[in-house]
């Protein structure tokens, strides 16, 4: 509809007012300048505003029309209206029977802008401004040409639709002004709001004409598209497929119009992806795979994988980083509180915090704990987390034998997930935690699902895991600033090119006074606490009581069983005080041990005396720390000669006592034996407690020495124990344990130690306060040890080594090389 006009019809458009005037608010519905539509009138405000103008007999009643951002809003504010409306004038008043409502009967007039609502009863009085438009000039051919276009598309659009009458056509004809045609279409055509208020808001016609026909033709795509979906969507299908076609119908519609809100998963998902921090390439992957999701049933499996992935991918930390405290002495006093000794790997802790400070930016180490178990190798990781400030995560390896649960699964299948790896990555929330990978030479190698210690080779590799491939993302992920720490209790299981990647620091086993110590600063506070006895301050151990628990109780490298037992002697506490509502002692010493421990399962061995020839004490290293070993020699008559050897012996050390043995008989001269007696005594080498294997090179001086003693019934001297590999020449070669042989020595009551020259250097990387009390003597061949050793002393009771006079000749005499 037109109302009718007095003059140029441009006067209708360009109204030059500005001050307060009545504002009519409307829901969904957009007015344009010399346009006539109907208002359904209903709130309280509006009708007063109606009313108001009704009266006015003048009819020169102007107010403002503005649309609401959000029809639901129903008293609306100077923010709940779009900036842009019409002036308009009341053209008259229909009463809609059955209800309370009125049609007001407006017409358009020139545009406005809204400054603000100054007054909202008895209704809605706001400052507004005109906005002038601006009409293109009389001989501009292509505003006046692309009015032919937009005939054409307005018919072809009407024709199309379902929702536009017929008649509308006929109404267009009779429109012969541009600037009223180009309102009329804008004002009818079903657009959204946001649509409309873009076409009103543009001053320039010409560009509102062009914007406009953009519409028409997005629309008439549209409407093309909604008519396809119905062809394809005419065949009989199933009460599911018809439900997800017309799902798919409404989705492609929305997206067509360009306000399509998605499901909730979707805006959640999105939500999400604008706060994060992702590379380009991960950010093109994500947003083609989101716009698969509206494509998708919700119903089908295929729904459900690809929106796992997708919350799987917004939910790891891309390229976020937790900040490092680097300071150093806070770093060194939280390990030293949290562990006592494990010196080398606290320091390189702390060399890397120092580069780190300085440099400021660097690819973190990769770093492999090795020892016996039970030292604090995993624990230790969450005190370099605490020291760093970063978070920690644990991953455990024991018994992995499947490739997936590093690399993760590929999306081909319901159930797929990521590997491990990137679980916990997301689990810390951050890309450079503390990552524990604990019991690594346990991964099971070569199996049916792949190896899966290959598949940590790109994992611990500083060159390529700044690019980690999980299968399930099939995107890149950063793993460089991760600071793995890797715990094993034997590097022999581990595959070579893996331990090449790793940086090795061994953590050995606690000595005695170390444990000792740990007992008191860590464990028997802690188990106090475990068992409520912590309220009685005086209840204490003295150190002769833990080392009883340490020496005759425990025979560990690390503190477990040492935890447990202090645990068991607090719970025996704890009874006693529940039955008799008091300890029966505050001060734990070693008679109260047994009290509370039982007798010991274990003893340890003590110096024996050089009473026997034969006789010698050697050091072994255990996995539980140094043992001191005795190795006998014992001679008996017999034609053979032959050698035999018992004690549960591994090879290694059967072939030390060959080569010791050959040794001897090539320099019998030296010793002052008649090369004979090898012919008619059979030689025995025995070394106690035969249900413990034995093995290892450490014990060829020992037996060589245990040889000699035997042979010339000389005594050893007195509290000396050695160690030390010998070759067939003769020659001392150094060997390993040093420290946990040392303290074996010392608790033995050993005083002398001879061991191999090379292992000097291990003995002054030994704390003083350690080898207090032993005197060192460093040798290079098995003379040396018997010039020190062997006393000029014979044992009481020798036994008669007299040799029979026999025809055999002496070797040496038929010019026969001696070794």
């Amino acid at each position: 509809m037109i109302a009718d006009y007095d003059g140029d019809i441009t006067s209708l458009f360009n109204m030059d007012y500005s001050g307060d005037v009545p504002i009519l608010a409307t829901r969904n519905l957009v007015i344009f300048p010399g346009i006539v539509m109907p208002i359904i009138v209903g709130r309280n405000a509006s009708m007063n505003l109606v009313q108001k103008l009704e009266k006015d007999k003048s009819g020169d009643g102007i107010f403002a029309v503005f649309c609401q951002k959000d029809p639901n809003v129903e008293h609306p504010d100077t923010n709940d209206l779009f900036e842009y409306g019409v002036f308009a004038k009341l053209i008259r008043i229909l009463e809609l029977p059955g209800t309370n409502n009125k049609t007001a009967i407006v017409q358009g007039l020139g545009r406005c802008r809204l400054l603000d609502i100054v007054k909202k009863r008895p209704y809605y009085v706001g400052n507004v401004t005109s906005s002038r438009e601006y009409v293109p000039a009389d001989n501009d051919t292509e505003y006046y040409t692309a009015f032919e276009d937009l005939n054409n598309m307005a018919t072809e659009y009407v024709h199309k639709s379902d929702e536009i009458p017929d008649e509308s056509l006929v109404a267009m004809r009779n429109i012969t002004h541009p600037t009223m045609l180009l309102n009329f279409i804008c004002s009818n055509l079903p657009l959204n709001t946001t649509d409309k208020m873009k076409l009103l808001k543009e001053d320039a016609l010409k560009e509102r004409l062009f914007m406009l026909l953009r519409i028409l033709s997005r629309e008439t795509q549209l409407l093309q598209l909604k008519q396809d979906i119905r062809t394809k969507t005419r065949e009989d299908l199933d009460e599911q497929q018809r439900e997800y076609f017309l799902q798919q119908q409404i989705k492609n519609i929305k997206e067509e119009l360009g306000n399509g809100e998605g499901s909730p998963e979707r805006k959640e998902l999105e939500r999400k992806a604008n706060t994060k921090k992702w590379p380009e390439e991960v950010k093109k992957v994500f947003t083609k795979e989101l716009d698969k999701l509206d494509t998708l049933n919700p119903q089908s499996p295929d729904y459900s994988v690809l929106l796992n992935y997708l919350q799987t991918m917004v939910g790891l930390p891309w390229n976020e980083f937790t900040t490092d405290d680097l300071d150093l002495k806070r770093a060194q006093k939280v390990l030293d509180r949290d562990h006592y000794g494990m010196e080398k790997v606290k320091e390189r802790i702390l060399e890397y915090m120092a580069v780190l400070q300085l440099r400021g930016n660097m690819k973190s180490p990769i770093i492999c704990l090795y020892g016996p178990p039970g030292v604090g190798k995993t624990s230790l990781g969450k005190s370099i987390a605490e020291a760093m400030k970063r978070k920690y995560v644990r991953m455990s390896l024991g018994g992995l034998h499947d490739e997936a649960e590093i690399r993760g699964h590929r999306r081909t299948y319901i159930g797929a997930m990521p590997g491990r790896i990137i679980k916990s990555i997301q689990k810390a929330g951050s890309s450079n935690p503390v990552f524990i990978l604990d019991e690594i030479d346990k991964v099971t190698q070569n199996t049916i699902n792949g190896d899966p210690a290959s598949a940590l080779l790109e994992v611990l590799d500083p060159e390529q895991n700044n690019a980690f491939h999980d299968n399930y993302l099939d995107v890149d992920y950063d793993l460089s600033k991760v600071l793995f720490i890797a715990t094993a209790n034997n590097l022999g299981t581990i595959p070579r090119p893996l331990l090449d990647r790793m940086e090795i620091i061994e953590v050995s086993g606690y000595i005695t006074e170390e444990k000792v110590e740990i007992a008191k600063r860590h464990l028997i506070p802690k188990e106090k606490v475990n068992t409520g006895l912590d309220g009685d301050k005086k209840l204490a151990f003295n150190k002769a009581a833990i080392e009883k628990i340490v020496e005759q109780y425990t025979r560990e490298s690390g503190v477990r069983q040492l935890e447990k037992q202090v645990n068991k002697a607090f719970r025996k506490l704890a009874y006693r005080k529940a039955m008799e509502d008091e300890l029966p002692y505050e001060k734990i010493t070693p008679a109260e041990i047994e009290d509370l421990l039982g007798k010991p399962p274990f003893y340890r061995d003590i110096y024996q005396g050089n009473d026997y020839a034969g006789v010698v004490t050697g050091l072994a290293w255990t996995s539980v720390g140094g043992e001191i070993l005795f190795i006998e020699t014992s001679l008996s008559k017999g034609k053979a000669g032959k050698l035999t050897l018992t004690g549960n012996l591994g090879d290694v050390m059967k072939e030390s006592a060959v080569i010791a043995l050959e040794y001897v008989k090539a320099h019998v001269d030296t010793l002052g034996v008649d090369y004979r007696i090898f012919e008619q005594w059979n030689i025995h080498i025995h070394v106690p407690e035969g249900a413990t294997p034995k093995d290892g090179p450490s014990a060829g001086i020992t037996i060589a020495t245990s040889i000699a003693s035997a042979l010339t019934q000389r005594k050893v001297r007195k509290n000396t124990a050695m160690t030390g590999e010998i070759t067939l020449r003769g020659k001392v070669l150094p060997v390993g344990g040093i420290k946990e042989k040392i303290l074996a020595a010392k608790r033995a009551g050993i005083t002398d130690i001879v061991m191999c020259k090379e292992n000097r250097k291990d003995i002054e990387e030994i704390p003083e306060k350690y080898r207090k009390g032993v005197e060192f003597h460093y040798v290079e061949n098995v003379r040396e040890v018997w010039d020190f050793a062997l006393t000029d002393e014979i044992v009481e009771h020798p036994i008669d080594l007299t040799v029979e006079q026999t025809s055999t000749t002496d070797p040496s005499q038929n010019g026969e090389e001696m070794s």
